[in-house]
């Protein structure tokens, strides 16, 4: 069965692991439909009520039905107990992250009533700084400028050592290697990124090792924060560098409108999905038609049940856009861990139809789709994988990410140094009309 693509609405969620220490995502607070009083997860029988409908909504939802091979049958007994005896909603919930973490899906996902989420302009609770592991090592690799963590001169580059007085590394092995199998990939790099996280208002002591060699502690307290998404560019000599973070309708009007004078006098294009963490694919299919010629296979999305959509660049998009914003002037796209779902797709297509080459690293493998959000009893909200993906090629994305043309590994001292080898290597490939 095929859906139209007016009648099929989903999203390609959000992932923002990398760019910012993501270390509690939230969702919209949603009202019970029918005029109901929420169950309260302060009882055991509100627990138990809402666990239920969790576990119960993957069971029937979820587009494996043999859940990568974990026993999800196994997992109900494992941790339905644990959630009847959480102390307190926020202990709750983390035991539903850990019976969800088994699937390894970034897309499917819990939040509790109190978190509030704004798809295209998230909300989080953060220390001020990214973790990301670098060469092998966990590495600071940002720092807020107004955060109380560049104030205790906490510095990108930075090797983080022990956190409340626990040897990282210990912590990394207890995150990323007990349970089935040791995690790699994007679970690995989730994993890493999430090392500092905790309830809002709540304090972490960090020990970090500086560029110097020098170790230094701050107590840091958790604050919620929020970033606005979207896009902006700058010249570097004849190249026009555009850094788009998110695919929105209003990203994508704006943006198309934006194109003409930001490649204006151009002779080449890089553009950074470095940061980009996926949105919408109809908006994305509409940007990617800003590249590629009409009529595009962009891939191929299907249910369990059979249920597909197509995507494909087109001339009619859903917002009007000059005849002369089609552009084929050379470009790269720059990837990394952080690339993610929709802007995995996009990078993909331009790299299968050779309109541009990719350089940085893999992407993060997270290419599934959500039909809509699911409203718990508590007024929580539980996003389900409904949707698995394969490229017009037949390819899938999901755990394999898109392999760049050219690798440019991050390097502790690329921080310390401030300098951005992808962009480089992208840069003078451009310059010397290697581009093919």
């Amino acid at each position: 069965m095929n859906y139209s693509k007016a009648k099929l609405q989903f999203l390609i969620a959000f992932l923002l692991v990398g760019s910012l220490l993501v270390s509690s995502l939230a969702a919209t607070s949603l009202a019970r439909v029918d005029g109901s009083v929420p169950v309260s997860t302060s009882t055991m029988a509100g627990r138990l009520a809402v666990f239920d409908d969790v576990w119960a909504t993957i069971e029937e939802r979820y587009y494996d039905p043999n859940f990568h091979g974990v026993d999800w049958q196994g997992k109900r007994v494992i941790f339905r107990q644990s959630a009847a005896n959480a102390n307190g909603t926020h202990e709750f919930y983390s035991v539903l992250h850990q019976m969800i973490a088994a699937l390894r899906d970034a897309h499917t996902r819990v939040y509790a009533p109190e978190d509030k989420f704004d798809w295209w302009n998230p909300k989080f609770v953060t220390v001020g700084l990214t973790i990301r592991e670098v060469e092998g090592v966990p590495t600071v690799t940002q720092v807020d400028p107004a955060s109380a963590a560049a104030r205790a001169g906490i510095a990108p580059g930075d090797l983080l050592i022990d956190i409340d007085d626990s040897p990282v590394q210990n912590l990394i092995r207890t995150k990323v290697e007990n349970g089935d199998s040791p995690l790699t990939g994007s679970a690995r790099y989730r994993a890493i990124a999430s090392l500092a996280e905790g309830p809002a208002e709540s304090s972490v002591k960090l020990t970090w090792q500086t560029r110097t060699g020098e170790t230094r502690s701050a107590e840091l307290a958790r604050f919620w924060s929020q970033r606005r998404l979207g896009f902006n560019s700058q010249r570097k000599g004849r190249i026009a560098l555009i850094r788009l973070e998110a695919f929105t309708q209003s990203i994508g009007s704006e943006f198309a409108k934006e194109l003409p004078k930001m490649i204006d006098g151009a002779s080449a294009i890089i553009l950074d999905l470095r940061t980009n963490g996926g949105g919408d694919a109809e908006a994305m299919s509409d940007i990617a038609s800003l590249f590629l010629d009409d009529g595009i296979n962009l891939g191929k999305f299907a249910d369990r049940m059979g249920a597909s959509f197509e995507l494909t660049t087109m001339s009619k998009r859903l917002w009007s856009t000059t005849p002369d914003s089609h552009t084929s002037l050379p470009m790269i796209v720059l990837t990394s861990e952080n690339t993610s779902s929709a802007a995995e797709i996009m990078a993909a297509t331009l790299q299968t139809k050779r309109r541009a080459r990719i350089v940085g690293t893999d992407t993060c493998g997270c290419v599934l789709a959500i039909r809509n959000r699911h409203a718990l009893p508590d007024g929580g909200v539980l996003d389900v994988s409904e949707f698995d993906y394969r490229t017009a090629e037949g390819v899938r994305l999901e755990g394999r990410g898109v392999k760049p043309d050219i690798v440019v590994p991050i390097l502790r001292r690329d921080y310390y140094e401030r300098r951005d080898r992808a962009f480089d290597t992208a840069r003078d490939i451009l310059n010397n009309h290697k581009t093919k």
